[in-house]
């Protein structure tokens, strides 16, 4: 084979790798766009406030909660926290553009009680999911 028949079959070559390893990529992606931000299983409660949602979901005993803001923009303070009655809470605050969470704490049979805010609106619930 001639050094020209040699070149096309790399360019060939890297040209499927270059499309193989984007399709992986855009695949990943897309098998890790869970349900609000990231929580599995059913969604149980969605709670809202004036300036966003946080979204409760449960499975296998697991509780997951993400708080979403209303208007995704400019980074403000979010936070959101999961508490199995007789646990610390599970806490994520920072300041995000989209969502804070997701965090997830192993209930079981337990209450949990879920807080949620975006700038200086939030949403705090008793003991819930008995």
């Amino acid at each position: 084979m001639d050094s020209g028949g040699i070149r096309r079959r790399l360019a060939l070559g890297a040209a499927v790798l270059a499309v193989t390893g984007a399709l992986g990529l855009v695949t990943a992606g897309a098998a890790q766009a869970a349900p609000a931000g990231g929580c599995s299983g059913h969604e149980v409660r969605a709670l809202p406030f004036s300036t966003g949602v946080t979204h409760v979901y449960k499975r296998d005993g697991y509780v997951c909660a993400v708080t979403l803001a209303r208007h995704p923009g400019s980074a403000r303070p979010m936070s959101v926290s999961v508490q199995a009655r007789g646990s610390r809470p599970v806490v994520d605050t920072g300041w995000y553009r989209h969502h804070a969470g997701p965090v997830t704490v192993h209930a079981g049979h337990r209450c949990v009680r879920i807080k949620g805010s975006v700038g200086r609106s939030g949403i705090s619930t008793g003991w819930i999911l008995c």
